[in-house]
């Protein structure tokens, strides 16, 4: 379904990812004692959810014919060792609110949302 891989080498903590066959950096912030020169994992995990839910939406929006002149979705997530969780907000133009209500509710069923919700079993393995 999807394929990717991380390399990181001696550079504290960029990470060059290709998935898709696009290139990615990932790195933490100088904070961190990374360099800045891309997403941490977190912020990486919310562009997924973020590019999956405008998607989703407006492919939905298209096949309804609907005028749908922007979307943003904005998304936060907080919590910690305890429990993570994830706001998301939103923000649709040209649509009414009975559509929106809709597209909000077709956002909880996109596949990214689906899966994190049900969580994901990863197996690790040596090469």
């Amino acid at each position: 379904m999807a394929h990717g891989t991380a390399h990181i080498g001696e550079t504290p903590w960029r990470t060059d990812i290709v998935v898709g066959g696009h290139a990615i950096t990932a790195d933490e912030p100088t904070a961190l004692g990374g360099q800045g020169a891309g997403p941490a994992p977190y912020d990486l995990l919310l562009a997924s959810l973020g590019a999956c839910t405008a998607i989703t939406l407006k492919m939905y929006a298209a096949r309804k014919g609907w005028l749908l002149q922007s979307l943003d979705v904005d998304l936060r997530l907080s919590g910690g060792k305890d429990g993570m969780s994830i706001v998301r907000k939103l923000s649709i133009v040209g649509l009414d609110g009975e559509q929106k209500a809709r597209l909000a509710d077709i956002a909880e069923r996109t596949p990214v949302t689906l899966t994190l919700k049900a969580g994901l079993p990863i197996e690790t393995h040596l090469a």
